[in-house]
């Protein structure tokens, strides 16, 4: 039988959905590490973007930053970490893939507040707002669109390099394709399966996040893009 065939024989099989350590387990725990480690990234990228944004300098700053956590690799974070009191399993998934979300968080915030036309800015100065008036009445709605790319593009990534999280018994669906390899020759329809499942989450992760971007930016902006 090919490797496809073994694939959905596996699929078909109930006990690989249910069991401990099946799809359905594999696939919540990957969802959560996934979910906590773009919030987390979020909490961090978003408030220093905003604020370097809204000054309009430190730009060296946000490249700099970004090329960091872009130069290291998630494996091998995680494994510095695990050499740390964090150790093993969830918590350095978590921090390593938060890290991994920040370039794509915190360059489109920035890029977000830069974008806002000044003439804004002093419109609303000049209406009497005060500075966290003006940030959330008009700054914020204004770089909706670019917050929410940034988060679609981390949310992606975050998810597809969660399988990652098996090096350090972290959990999520990259566990499936490891004990398929773990199981030797004969195999490769687990490993095929658990592929399949870690690119359709991947997918669907960006298929969603993208209609709550489109949700989330205001009429006017996407009469706008759509006319540019």
């Amino acid at each position: 039988m090919s490797v496809i065939g073994d694939a959905i024989v596996w699929f078909n099989d109930p006990l690989n959905w249910t069991n401990p350590g099946g799809i359905i387990e594999r696939l919540e725990e990957h969802v959560e590490i996934s979910v906590v480690a773009v919030l987390l990234g979020c909490v961090v990228a978003w408030p220093l973007g905003i604020a370097l944004g809204r000054r309009g300098a430190a730009s060296g700053v946000i490249v700099l930053l970004s090329n960091l956590t872009q130069a290291i690799p998630v494996v091998a974070l995680l494994t510095i970490l695990t050499l740390t009191p964090i150790g093993l399993g969830k918590p350095a998934v978590i921090i390593a893939l938060a890290v991994f979300s920040l370039p794509a968080l915190l360059a489109n915030a920035y890029t977000g507040m830069r974008e806002i036309d000044s003439e804004v800015r002093e419109a609303a100065r000049g209406m009497g707002m005060t500075s966290a008036q003006r940030l959330l009445r008009v700054e914020l709605p204004l770089a909706v669109p670019f917050l929410a790319t940034g988060l679609r593009i981390a949310t992606t990534t975050v998810v597809a390099t969660a399988t990652l999280a098996t090096a350090v018994n972290g959990g999520g669906l990259g566990m499936i394709i490891s004990a398929g390899f773990g199981l030797g020759p004969g195999h490769g329809g687990q490993i095929l399966a658990g592929a399949i499942l870690v690119a359709g989450l991947a997918l669907l992760a960006d298929a969603v996040m993208a209609v709550i971007e489109r949700k989330v930016t205001p009429k006017v902006l996407r009469r706008a893009a759509g006319r540019s």
